[in-house]
C-alpha cells in the first residue's frame, strides 16, 4: 500500500479543491492540514491546474499530507498530473487508461463508478479504490449494499457530501468521503478565513474517527 492510500484511509477525509488559484489553493491546504486533513485533491479542470498542483505538492511535501488530482478524465491528463507532483489520482468515471498509468507510475487511483458492475471491473483492472459518484444520489444505503458482495472493494462516496449525511456513509461502511464544498466553501477560501476551514476540517476528522467502521 503505498503512503497516500494509508494517509487516505487513517483520517478518513479527501478535501477537493475545485476552481481556486494557486495562491488560494496554497492557503487552503494550510489550513485544512492544521485542522487534521491529510489527503488534498486539487482537480484538473482548475484554470492553471498543473502549475498549482506543483506549487502545492512542492510546497507541502515534507508534511503528513499527501496532494492528489482530481477529475482525471484520461491516460494524458493523468501523466500531467504525475508529473506535477500528484501521489494519487482521482477519476469521475472509470478510464482503464487512467488505471494503467496510475499503476504503470505506483499512483494510486480513485476510481469512479456508479453500479456494482463498475465497482468490480474497476478494482480488477486495478483501481486501489472505488469512489462512488455521485454519492448524494446514490446514498449510504447503497453504500451497503456494495459491501454486501464486495466487501473487499474500498469505498469512498464523493459528490454531495455534508455534515449531516458523512455519519451515515461511514457506518455504512465506507473507507473514506471525498468533500468540497462542505469542507472547504467557497466564500471562506476567497475570505482567506483560515479559521473557518480550520474548524470544518477539524470537525469532519472527529466525525470520520467516531463513526468509521462502526459496521463492522
Amino acid at each position: 500500500m503505498t503512503a497516500a492510500e494509508q494517509k487516505i484511509r487513517e483520517t478518513g477525509i479527501v478535501a477537493i479543491l475545485r476552481g481556486f488559484d494557486e495562491r488560494r489553493s496554497f492557503a487552503t491546504t494550510g489550513a485544512l492540514v492544521r485542522g487534521g486533513v491529510r489527503a488534498v485533491e486539487i482537480t484538473a479542470n482548475t484554470s492553471g491546474f498543473r502549475e498549482t498542483l506543483e506549487t502545492v505538492a512542492e510546497s507541502y511535501a515534507s508534511a503528513e499530507v499527501t496532494i492528489g488530482a482530481g477529475t482525471v478524465l484520461d491516460a494524458e491528463t493523468a501523466r500531467v498530473a504525475i508529473t506535477s507532483g500528484a501521489e494519487f489520482l482521482v477519476t469521475p468515471t472509470f478510464d482503464s487508461g487512467v488505471v494503467e498509468t496510475g499503476n504503470r507510475y505506483g499512483v494510486p487511483v480513485l476510481t469512479g463508478v456508479a453500479t456494482p458492475t463498475e465497482a468490480l471491473a474497476a478494482y480488477e483492472a486495478g483501481a486501489a479504490m472505488c469512489k462512488l459518484f455521485p454519492a448524494r444520489s446514490l446514498g449510504p444505503g447503497f453504500v451497503s449494499a456494495v459491501r454486501g458482495p464486495l466487501s473487499q472493494i474500498p469505498l469512498v462516496p464523493t459528490g454531495g457530501v455534508s455534515r449531516e449525511n458523512t455519519p451515515a456513509f461511514f457506518e455504512a461502511g465506507a473507507v473514506a468521503l471525498g468533500i468540497g464544498s462542505s469542507i472547504a466553501p467557497t466564500d471562506a477560501v476567497k475570505a482567506g478565513d483560515a479559521e473557518e476551514l480550520e474548524r470544518r476540517a477539524a470537525e469532519f476528522r472527529t466525525i470520520a474517527e467516531t463513526h468509521r467502521h462502526a459496521s463492522e
